[in-house]
């Protein structure tokens, strides 16, 4: 692995300058011993790569062969796909394809902390293994990275947190930066800091995914000495059947005068008005309605954290009897 081998060279240039022949001769073996327990470790690691697959339905699954050979044959490659390619989730077991992530770690950097939980949960289950071990991941307080992980999430400041003690990021050999497209400080920091770095580290292969607006910047951006761009791999997104249902808040009662009446009328009687439900009311209703369309999830989008937490609370005193009932997801 890579930090073994600047380790080892550091302890062979040690052993240079010893002169008495007998104390080289004991550092040498020294280093030949962890020599041979690396190997061993690599072979290790090797022989623990699981079974890939990847699901037919992704676009990115249909742009397998293109990626691999891109990444293979350039030390840069930008991935340029809409939402719903599959492209944050397929590329690591793509690199993994490549035999990426055993001599080092396959470095995924999301720009947030539940994004790089979620995406590591995610390619576990697809690689049948537990999360934590070929799959790990680290954000600030929590380091689920362990001796066997060979795709490490985690977020952009944490891969920028390193860089202060592993200037050359030694511990990976492939480097995945997702979401390129926000170009937030983080992530423009370690573009222009991958891209001083790729020369000191020929071996090193660098991943940018962005969104289909302007790919060709990033492309600029890795140029190569002799003046290529990094090549771009386009993969197209998934859409999906949305069926748009009107429930306004104000329900018309039998009788109700019309928009064309005049509006001088004052007859406040049960008929003369139309009967406006509160917001929480009209969700209940709309949430009764999809469940009796059968099982599943239902979200639910909302403007503060207090109508989140008003709305989750009254979803779950009122689907309390079926054993449901609703939870707070973005406050």
């Amino acid at each position: 692995m890579p930090q073994d081998e600047r380790r080892l060279g550091r302890r062979l240039e040690g052993a240079r300058r010893v002169r008495k022949p007998a104390a080289r001769a004991a550092v040498l073996a020294e280093i030949a011993a962890a020599v041979e327990e690396a190997e061993l470790r690599l072979e290790l690691r090797r022989a623990s790569m699981p079974e890939i697959r990847y699901p037919e339905e992704l676009p990115v699954s249909r742009r397998r062969e293109v990626i691999l050979e891109a990444i293979r044959d350039h030390q840069v490659v930008i991935v340029a796909g809409e939402t719903g390619s599959g492209k944050t989730t397929q590329l690591p077991k793509i690199c993994m394809e490549l035999g990426r992530g055993v001599r080092g770690l396959i470095g995924h950097t999301q720009p947030r902390r539940i994004a790089a939980r979620t995406v590591a949960q995610r390619v576990a289950d697809e690689l049948n293994t537990p999360l934590g071990e070929t799959v790990g991941w680290k954000v600030r307080f929590t380091d689920q990275v362990g001796p066997n992980t060979m795709v490490k999430l985690m977020t952009d400041g944490i891969l920028l947190a390193e860089i202060q003690h592993d200037r050359e990021l030694r511990q990976y050999d492939t480097i995945i930066i997702d979401e390129a497209h926000e170009r937030s400080l983080n992530i423009d920091f370690l573009l222009g800091y991958l891209a001083q770095l790729l020369p000191r580290r020929p071996d090193l292969k660098v991943i940018i995914t962005s969104a289909t607006i302007d790919p060709e910047r990033f492309a600029r951006h890795f140029r190569a000495p002799d003046g290529e761009e990094a090549p771009i791999v386009e993969v197209s997104g998934r859409t999906y059947p949305v069926e748009v249902r009107y429930r306004p808040l104000l329900e018309e009662r039998p009788g109700a005068a019309s928009d064309t009446d005049d509006d001088d009328d004052d007859d406040d009687g049960p008929a003369g008005r139309a009967e406006e439900r509160d917001q929480i009311t009209a969700i209940r209703d709309a949430v009764d309605e999809l469940c009796a369309e059968g099982a599943g999830d239902i979200l639910v989008f909302l403007s503060g954290e207090r109508e989140i937490r008003d709305t989750a609370d009254a979803l779950t005193k009122h689907l309390a009897p079926g054993g449901r009932g609703g939870r707070p997801a973005g406050a």
